[in-house]
């Protein structure tokens, strides 16, 4: 199966990664050097109006909520150019749309050269805040639970009842994909439904939804868990769900590319990576501020991965502390085992696992040929 798809607006890489298009940290990393990351994964907020009933973020508690404040961020974003950090994307562990830096950050990236992405439920990106943000933005992922209004209603907030926060996220993601056209944008625009188990029956309205919205893809991706299982995923099920998923990737069109995320739905939850490679590649930063290697070890248990917090320190100092460099060298040792001291599948999943091959001679990562693929900054 394909690891990626050809958009109208260029190659598009959902079910991999992109490092080989910067071996200039690959081959610095190797030779022993502190790299800068070439993403940086955060929020600015750790606020969330949504309920989701998939949401990893839930278990990161106890932590601040409050928003951080604009100064922190412009400085945040001249100490990750200074450093040469080159992407962004808003998930983490927060809805980023919610703060009120949510457009001056994305307005100062763009100055900076840094290019930006946001993941978001679409709540509270009305069209006057989208029209500022979307031309300097490289992607936008909306995230969409279910294809009917009842079912997402009932995964992502309060009940089935309360299809309003349907209707308005189906409003907000339609101005963004009409105002997209009209000015000729390059940004590309998606749906992801992150899928659990019982979320079955929504695999196909889901599918369709896409494709009536006209976004440039609609992904299907698995259900992160934590070690303890705590969302209880049976990472078993998916398997019954194969043809399905086949299924909606057949609905594609020429506008809308149906994507699920094979990789690591196959996995089942169980990495071939021992060693943790990636979070030097691919940092996160929590919507409190704190700086950890990964967003699996945002929750308070994990305070010896707990780096620094960028609102009472500049990160460039954090970046440069003997501290960072400990964290990333215990989660890339001996002494540490991704497969039972850590939540599953994280985001720096693919990137891990190709350095984990690279590493053992399995596979080498070796420069890319040919055009670079879109959002080539997004790891």
């Amino acid at each position: 199966m394909s690891k990626s798809v050809m958009t109208n607006d260029g190659e598009l890489i959902l079910d991999s990664h992109k490092i080989s298009h910067h071996m200039d940290r690959v081959r610095a990393w190797e030779a022993g050097e502190r790299i800068a990351p070439v993403t940086v994964d955060m929020a600015l907020t750790r606020a969330c109006g949504s309920m989701c009933k998939f949401c990893y973020a839930m278990m990161q508690e106890p932590q601040k909520r409050h928003g951080i404040k604009t100064d922190h961020i412009l400085n945040l974003l001249d100490d990750f150019a200074e450093i040469g950090i080159k992407g962004v994307s808003l998930v983490s562990d927060g809805e980023s749309t919610l703060s009120k830096a949510y457009v001056p950050f994305i307005e100062h990236a763009a100055k900076n050269g840094i290019n930006v992405g946001n993941a978001t439920n679409a709540w509270k990106f009305e069209p006057e805040k989208s029209e500022r943000v979307l031309p300097h933005m490289s992607w936008l992922r909306f995230t969409v639970a279910a294809g009917t209004p009842e079912r997402y209603a009932e995964i992502m907030y309060k009940g089935p009842e309360h299809t309003e926060v349907f209707d308005q996220a189906m409003e907000n993601i339609r101005h963004a994909v009409q105002f997209k056209r009209k000015h000729n944008l390059s940004v590309t625009l998606g749906i992801q439904m992150v899928l659990m188990p019982e979320f079955r029956d929504e695999i196909i309205p889901f599918a369709q939804l896409g494709i009536d919205l006209g976004v440039d893809y609609a992904i299907i991706k698995h259900c992160s868990d934590d070690e303890n299982q705590s969302l209880g995923i049976d990472y078993d099920q998916y398997e019954s769900m194969y043809s399905l998923l086949e299924t909606a990737e057949g609905m594609s069109t020429s506008k809308t590319k149906v994507v699920v995320k094979w990789d690591k739905i196959k996995d089942k939850g169980k990495p071939s990576y021992r060693r943790f490679y990636g979070p030097a590649f691919l940092l996160q930063i929590s919507g409190s501020g704190l700086v950890a290697p990964s967003g699996m070890f945002f929750n308070a248990r994990y305070s010896k991965l707990h780096i620094g917090d960028f609102t009472t320190e500049r990160f460039i100092d954090i970046f440069n502390s003997d501290r960072y460099w400990r964290a990333m060298n215990y989660i890339a040792s001996p002494a540490f085992d991704a497969q039972t001291m850590m939540g599953t599948l994280p985001i720096q999943h693919y990137v891990s696992t190709a350095l984990d091959d690279h590493v053992k001679g399995i596979k080498k990562i070796v420069p890319a040929k040919g055009e670079k693929p879109l959002h080539v900054n997004f790891l």
